[in-house]
């Protein structure tokens, strides 16, 4: 089994349990958390993307510069930006820093932060939207000659660049009906939030069976955080002490995003009302608190109980981990114990295969 770990670097430090301090904009913050996700082990960092945060080609760059090997997964929501522009500001990125960007598509599930930025549309229309915009992102990417294009979004006449990337993987994420029937047909990686094993098994065979018309074989990516510790007893304790101080701190950004619309979070929050436990080490309390506002399930346990429950996921046919910590530098860095353990199991059940 092969396993592609992805981080989370952002300008400046904080999550659900630590407040941002100081200027939006941390330059040496940045560079440090992408060297510790480099020196932990990690492929890639996610760069996310909101209505109010900062640009995230350059926060690409910037991580991208600052490290050898670690490549990025950009964020980019369609629908601000032309296709064909973004697709030359990614082939663009990569051309400086070959084979290390990744395109993360991120229709939008939030009504309201789509507003800020002037996207009156539902999600229904801006999956369609979605759709055209690959579409010609793909085109712009792949195409020697100049083309044409004439969607229900978007119409090019004799587009053309003069930067095409050798490739740019396009991963997805969304757990609608329309996400599915988009992501199938256009992801490289469809992602997933952390749910129980049964509920990611059954929609891989989704993403599957949908894609299968377009002739796609998709990869997977489900979204975790672990709550690793030397013994169990005190990944426990550490996991309480995280749900403590997330409670004390909710009332500061629940409200900032609103998932009550998304499918995916919708699912975690089923989940977490049928249990605060599954699958043995899979917690939802967190994720329960904060309404499931994104990637908000965690691991917990020792160092091994939690790479073994990573592994579970692997043996569905998950190929990406998007694991990020709730001490983002601090769990970056000692994420690295989490990395190697699961690279040496997965190689090890590939040899005895």
């Amino acid at each position: 089994m092969s396993v592609e770990f992805i981080g989370y670097a952002a300008a400046r430090q904080a999550s659900e349990i630590v407040a941002p301090e100081g200027p939006v904009i941390q330059p040496g913050y940045l560079r440090e958390v992408a060297r510790a996700h480099e020196e932990a082990g990690f492929d890639r960092v996610l760069i996310a993307q909101s209505a109010s945060s900062p640009d995230g080609f350059v926060l690409a760059d910037q991580v991208l510069a600052a490290t050898e090997r670690l490549g990025v997964l950009l964020a980019h929501r369609p629908g601000f930006v032309a296709p064909t522009q973004a697709a030359r500001k990614f082939a663009t990125l990569d051309a400086f820093h070959p084979g290390r960007v990744a395109l993360h598509v991120i229709t939008g599930g939030d009504d309201a932060d789509q507003a800020r930025d002037g996207d009156l549309t539902d999600k229904a229309t801006r999956y369609r939207r979605t759709d055209d915009f690959l579409s010609v992102v793909r085109k712009t990417w792949d195409a020697a000659e100049p083309f044409d294009h004439d969607g229900e979004f978007y119409q090019v006449r004799g587009a053309r660049s003069d930067v095409r990337p050798d490739r740019i993987p396009v991963y997805f994420g969304g757990a609608s009906a329309d996400a599915i029937r988009v992501g199938a047909k256009h992801a490289d990686v469809y992602a997933f939030w952390g749910e129980p094993l049964a509920g990611i098994a059954q929609r891989i065979e989704e993403v599957r069976a949908a894609a299968a018309p377009h002739g796609r074989t998709p990869a997977f990516s489900v979204s975790l955080r672990p709550i690793p510790a030397a013994t169990e007893a005190e990944a426990w304790d550490r996991a309480r002490d995280i749900l403590r101080l997330t409670q004390d701190r909710v009332g500061e950004f629940k409200g900032v995003r609103d998932s009550s619309a998304a499918v995916g979070s919708q699912r975690l929050l089923e989940a977490a009302a049928t249990g605060e436990v599954h699958d043995e080490r899979l917690w939802t309390a967190v994720a329960k608190t904060t309404g499931a506002a994104g990637n908000s399930t965690a691991l917990v346990g020792s160092y091994e109980q939690v790479a073994d429950s990573l592994l579970d996921y692997l043996r569905l046919g998950v190929g990406t981990l998007l694991i990020r910590g709730f001490s983002p530098l601090a769990d970056a860095r000692d994420y690295g114990a989490l990395v190697r353990l699961v690279r040496e199991r997965a190689g090890a059940a590939t040899v005895g295969a």
